[in-house]
């Protein structure tokens, strides 16, 4: 099967395995400490990513990586560990149908700071997209 390599195809993808997540993820904190399934989730993706790295031969000497990158990876996986802790807390309190929408508000956040720090280009496409996901939030939230 020849999948195109595509940012669209990863990105759809990536919004499926998001729906699973949700759905998994709020069975398993029905169990269990929202904490510890966090933890266990991070040893997981861990487990599989170095097996997926390790595969396809993609080890680096910590030596050839920049700073900078290096600097920008630990605070997105900072960010990226405050985010599950709270996305599993929300799962453990609330419905999947209102938390999983919820939480994809940080879309439209990623399109306000990409704009605004990384000088990406505000489309109208992107604005309405982007409307259109926080009133739906909202919808949600306030309903």
């Amino acid at each position: 099967m020849n999948i195109p390599a595509n940012w669209q195809t990863f990105a759809l993808a990536s919004a499926f395995f998001a729906a699973l997540t949700a759905i998994f993820g709020k069975l398993g904190v029905s169990e269990m400490n929202s904490n510890l399934a966090t933890f266990i989730r991070t040893i997981v993706i861990v487990a599989i990513t170095a097996l997926i790295v390790t595969a396809r031969h993609e080890w680096e000497a910590p030596t050839s990586l920049s700073a900078k990158g290096l600097t920008f990876l630990v605070l997105s996986a900072v960010a990226t560990g405050l985010s599950w802790l709270c996305y599993y807390r929300a799962l453990q309190l609330g419905p999947v149908s209102s938390v999983a929408p919820v939480d994809k508000l940080s879309v439209a956040l990623a399109i306000v700071l990409g704009v605004v720090f990384l000088g990406e280009p505000l489309t109208w496409q992107t604005t309405v997209g982007g409307l259109l996901i926080v009133a739906g939030s909202l919808v949600i939230l306030l309903g």
